[in-house]
């Protein structure tokens, strides 16, 4: 089974484990949140949205120059090119409509490489509402112009300065926040992760990106759905929106791709389907990357999107089920793959979605598989990294 059971489970991964000051946000949000999804007024005013302001339909477009180097028929889902830069928007206006609906006035969220930061400053600053961003010190420094897009939004960005001072460090912070404030907060989660329902209700706001794709796909190639999909794997978000409409199609290959840092053993990886097991980490049960004592290892990444011990329950399901495949990159074949994109596509990729677009180089394609990657966000926050890479 690939969809979530009503406890809030793929498999044996996911569920809600909270203190108990958050447990009637949780139990609130769980109630009532697939009753105001499918509520026409809700539909609407988040359909409109998402055309008038996001900028959906994103297109899908066919690589003819990566297409002939890789002999297959690869096409490019753009979610680069909505606003804001990458697919978290489409998740932030969605939660924002339900926060107003449980009458919440302050939101919080956590961000890696920025960009779900970005979205949740626009999509506050387009409802009126405060907003405070966890963001580790070390992703500060590296993703320094979303740090500036978020405060030019008027939002609070505040740093997590423990642990390795990254993604899962400004989880930590926001999670510590909202269980100080649970009356008039709500938590814009910006991945498949966290307590249920927010693994599923995320991968429902994304699911569009799929359900965009089958309609692409028909008008262009004759049919529905592709022989594979490929997106990038942190906590998981671009690719269960990617890979939604197609989690019972058995005949669309799904190809989660992680990053592996400076190697899967080297000590300084975020390979979590490889090096975690079983374990609990910000409110779900998945694989996490620990110690035999149970403590979190801390993972590493160029990638800041990608930098995080653990997996959504989702994805972590389709891994250890077999129903989807896990590539890890590293950094180096990362980079490499953003700049063959950029020299033969002239699109840069972030960071995150380079690692996707690199698993190329791992799979034995056919001439004729037609392959979609979802290009999940564009490379300008990444262009300091790049620069100190380039011509190596």
């Amino acid at each position: 089974m690939t969809r979530i059971d009503e406890h809030g489970y793929y498999g044996r991964f996911g569920g809600a484990f909270v203190p108990e000051m958050l447990f009637r946000n949780i139990e609130e949000l769980r109630r009532v949140y697939t009753d105001w999804i499918a509520e026409p007024a809700f539909q609407k005013e988040f359909q409109a949205l998402l055309k008038d302001y996001v900028g959906r339909p994103t297109p899908l477009y066919f690589a003819e120059r990566l297409s002939e180097k890789y002999k297959s028929q690869i096409f490019l889902k753009r979610e680069d090119l909505n606003h804001t830069g990458a697919h978290k928007i489409n998740n932030t206006i969605g939660q924002i409509l339900v926060a107003q609906r449980v009458g919440k006035t302050r939101i919080i969220a956590e961000t890696g490489a920025g960009q779900h930061g970005v979205a949740t400053a626009t999509v506050c600053a387009l409802k009126g509402i405060k907003c405070i961003v966890y963001m580790g010190e070390v992703d500060i420094e590296r993703q320094a112009p979303n740090v500036a897009r978020m405060r030019m939004l008027g939002a609070e960005v505040r740093p997590a300065k423990s642990g390795s001072k990254t993604l899962k460090d400004a989880t930590n912070e926001a999670i510590r926040d909202w269980i100080q404030n649970p009356e008039d907060t709500h938590y814009i989660i910006g991945s498949v992760v966290g307590p249920h329902p927010f693994p599923d209700m995320v991968a429902r706001f994304q699911s569009v990106i799929s359900e965009e794709m089958q309609k692409q796909l028909l008008d262009k190639i004759g049919r529905e759905h592709p022989d594979r999909i490929i997106a990038c794997v942190g906590g998981g978000s671009n690719a269960a929106g990617a890979f939604y409409h197609f989690l019972n199609n058995e005949s669309v290959k799904l190809t989660a791709v992680e990053a592996a840092g400076e190697g899967v053993e080297s000590g300084k990886s975020a390979a979590t389907s490889i090096l975690g097991r079983d374990g609990i980490i910000h409110g779900s049960r998945t694989l996490l990357m620990q110690t035999k004592d149970g403590q979190i290892i801390e993972p590493h990444s160029i990638s800041a999107g990608l930098d995080y011990p653990g997996i959504g329950p989702l994805h972590a399901h389709l891994i250890d089920s077999g129903r989807a495949e896990a590539i890890p990159i590293t950094d180096k074949e990362a980079l490499e793959a953003g700049f063959e994109l950029s020299r033969l596509e002239g699109i840069i990729p972030a960071l995150e979605s380079a690692h996707a677009l690199a698993a190329l180089n791992k799979l034995a394609l056919e001439k004729e598989e037609v392959v979609v990657v979802n290009l999940s966000g564009r490379g300008d926050k990444d262009l300091a990294t790049y620069i100190r890479h380039m011509g190596e």
